[in-house]
């Protein structure tokens, strides 16, 4: 499903991967494990195109993202949800959740827009609120709901548990395992697997941009 190989990427001539690879098969969770500064974020990052890659390669499904524009990924089916939630704050829940579905012409918004409140109907009672409006949990709810709405094949999840309530933190883990025995491949970055240990395939670890020894 996803192949990195021996990417390279610069920030302001800062190197902050260094010849970083891995890969993920259909229908595996991973985590991509590292400390804050290890090159996590940068990599998901150059995955969604927001990076340029100096050197390297980019593999969705046999397909080179490296030469392709960044608005045009989401339309491949890859959901990808940033470690600072990146809502837009005076839209409402409902209209940040369909933002990338807007780009995505293969997709069916009314479906994929019911699909994500069977997965978290919590989000439907709130759906008309501007994001401005919400807590920080609730807007870890819809940054993740964003990403479900357009990720049919991978899901790039930063951080998802990172500064939330131990309750939250729960309800996030209960539904990224739903997502389990599906197709969908899912690649969570993160400082460490206690969250979501028990619901991965493997791991990768990264240090200083590169893969660890």
């Amino acid at each position: 499903m996803l192949e990195l190989r021996d990417v390279h990427v610069d920030i302001a001539s800062v190197q902050v991967l260094r010849g970083f690879g891995m890969h993920l098969a259909k229908g595996q969770m991973a985590a991509l494990v590292g400390r804050n500064g290890a090159g996590k974020t940068s990599t998901l990052r150059s995955i969604m195109g927001h990076l340029k890659l100096r050197q390297g390669q980019l593999l969705f499904q046999g397909q080179d993202l490296a030469h392709m524009p960044a608005h045009a990924r989401a339309a491949l089916g890859i959901g990808y949800m940033p470690e600072d939630r990146g809502l837009v704050p005076e839209l409402t829940v409902e209209e940040n959740i369909l933002l990338p579905l807007w780009v995505s012409p293969t997709l069916s918004l009314n479906q994929r827009l019911a699909w994500v409140y069977e997965v978290l109907p919590e989000l439907k009672d709130m759906s008309t609120r501007r994001a401005l409006l919400l807590s920080g949990g609730q807007q870890k709810l819809v940054a993740l709901a964003r990403a479900l709405a357009v990720g049919t094949r991978l899901l790039l999840l930063d951080e998802p548990f990172e500064g939330v309530a131990p309750a939250l933190s729960m309800r996030l883990s209960e539904v990224i395992g739903q997502l389990k025995s599906t197709d969908l491949s899912v690649l969570i970055a993160q400082s460490d697997v206690n969250h979501a240990n028990d619901l991965l395939d493997a791991q990768v670890v990264i240090e200083r941009g590169a893969n660890a020894a």
